[in-house]
């Protein structure tokens, strides 16, 4: 954590949550910090390290899609409110593996066509294991940043497991009733929901944790999420092969959302037991 790191921490304000859990949570990843040294995906000054593709368009500059302002990643910033706004992914130059990736977001109040009707909910999203051609959206895993939905799973265009409730599907435990569920195929998007809302007024902290083909999900402090068995299409073998790397995206979805502090911390090598 850097020195201009705490700063912005100080200042976060969840209007309907006290502030004492978050900074636990950023104090508990803070402390996970050994596993590896930090790496900070977003640098608080400007876009290094990372470029944009826009649906229909493919790679193009950053400046009408995402923007810094005072040291935060802003969406559609010049966008007049009901637009119609093409979607968009800020993607990272280099692949990784077996990390901790936390980030901050809030909403903005703009929404744009085709999602700027009064009951449409702000959507956006963080993709990891991100592989291919630089379209919207390319294969990967998503933790879902949406309004009453965060924290559940898109597999996109590849394959996931997961232990969810045989009725409604949301991700249960084994000893909850939990039932174990493989969804996902070469092309198309499979949603595992959510555990629970952890959503909160004003800033919001999402964890995603790779290791391997899995992934474990917590939203401002709580598991909410799990997948594993990972995998993607592979046109040479004509086999699914284990998914455990690949960019990391961060969406701009028809809405006006805010990012900050992406940091990525290396995983050290995994414990024994479960």
């Amino acid at each position: 954590m850097n020195a201009h790191t705490l700063p912005r921490l100080k200042a976060l304000r969840l209007a309907a949550c006290s502030l004492v859990p978050i900074v636990a949570f950023l104090l508990g990843t803070a402390a996970r910090a050994q596993d590896g040294k930090p790496i900070y995906l977003f640098n608080g000054r400007n876009l290094d390290g990372w470029y944009v593709a826009v649906q229909g368009q493919g790679r193009v500059a950053a400046q009408n899609y995402f923007r810094v302002e005072d040291g935060v990643i802003r969406t559609y910033p010049d966008a007049a409110d009901g637009s119609r706004q093409p979607f968009c992914g800020l993607i990272t130059e280099k692949s990784y593996h077996d990390y901790r990736l936390t980030l901050a977001y809030r909403w903005g109040s703009k929404k744009f066509a085709p999602r700027a009707l009064p009951d449409s909910v702000r959507d956006a999203g963080v993709c990891y294991d991100v592989r291919g051609p630089d379209v919207i959206w390319p294969s990967s895993i998503e933790c879902q940043i949406e309004e009453g939905d965060t924290g559940d799973v898109w597999a996109i265009n590849t394959r996931a497991t997961s232990i969810v409730h045989p009725d409604n599907l949301n991700f249960v435990t084994l000893k909850e009733g939990g039932v174990e569920t493989t969804r996902g195929d070469k092309h198309g998007f499979w949603r595992f929901l959510r555990s629970n809302c952890y959503e909160v007024p004003g800033w919001n902290l999402v964890e995603v944790t790779v290791r391997g083909d899995s992934a474990t999900y917590r939203i401002n402090g709580h598991v909410n999420n799990r997948v594993t068995a990972l995998k993607t299409w592979d046109e040479a073998t004509g086999a699914w092969q284990p998914l455990t790397a690949g960019k990391i995206l961060l969406q701009a979805e028809g809405s006006e959302v805010f990012y900050r502090d992406v940091v990525l911390v290396p995983l050290g090598p995994a414990a024994d037991g479960p």
